[in-house]
């Protein structure tokens, strides 16, 4: 009898343990949303960025700068029988600001065929600066007679560019793999001039 009671006694006591488990598990979205309502953070969404190697969609720099606009050009050089150009010609970006533009490709021959894209950029010292997140030129890809293909660059525009620098260019030449690799393009902003020396400065320098 007394063996009877306290395996009763035992059951009882696991039923209020589960039962316990249930409404717990039940509180915990209410529970969740009254601390995300009061502290005004998101503490799922916190953990998962926190966590070590957690994947970011967004660069280390992602800071954008509202107050300064920078024109960003693109070209496209294409050094064979293929049609390659940018989809638009030219954006408006804030440095800080992650953008996507999209290329467009199409192989032309009646052959398959092997290429890849050498970016430049000008000015020169804008190089530094440009930082791209996702770029077909990082690969080679292989297309077959005809196929045509959209390849995005996703890049993003350090906030210490210089002041001075409000327009880059970004120029890829596109090439076949196997054949010469083309230099890549030179930039087309012309440098300065150097001021013309009078006729004094002339005669002081020969002295």
């Amino acid at each position: 009898m007394r063996k009877l009671s306290s395996n009763t006694l035992m059951l009882r006591k696991l039923l209020v343990v589960v039962c316990g488990m249930f409404a717990f598990g039940y509180a915990l979205v209410p529970l969740y949303e009254a601390i995300c309502e009061a502290t005004g953070i998101n503490i799922l969404a916190l953990g998962d960025k926190t966590l070590p190697g957690a994947a970011s969609l967004t660069p280390a720099n992602s800071q954008v700068d509202l107050s300064r606009s920078i024109t960003v050009e693109f070209d496209a050089n294409a050094r064979g029988a293929w049609d390659f150009k940018p989809a638009v010609r030219s954006l408006q970006v804030h440095p800080g600001e992650l953008t996507t533009v999209m290329y467009e490709f199409q192989n032309t021959q009646n052959r398959r065929m092997a290429a890849q894209a050498i970016p430049s950029y000008a000015p020169k010292q804008a190089m530094a600066h440009f930082n791209k997140v996702e770029c077909f030129c990082f690969n080679q890809y292989t297309l077959d007679a005809g196929e045509k293909k959209q390849w995005p660059v996703v890049f993003v525009i350090d906030n210490k560019l210089p002041k001075d620098v409000n327009t880059i260019t970004l120029s890829y030449t596109f090439f076949e793999v196997g054949s010469k690799t083309p230099p890549a393009p030179q930039s087309t902003v012309l440098a300065p001039s150097p001021p013309a020396l009078s006729a004094a400065s002339l005669v002081k320098a020969s002295v």
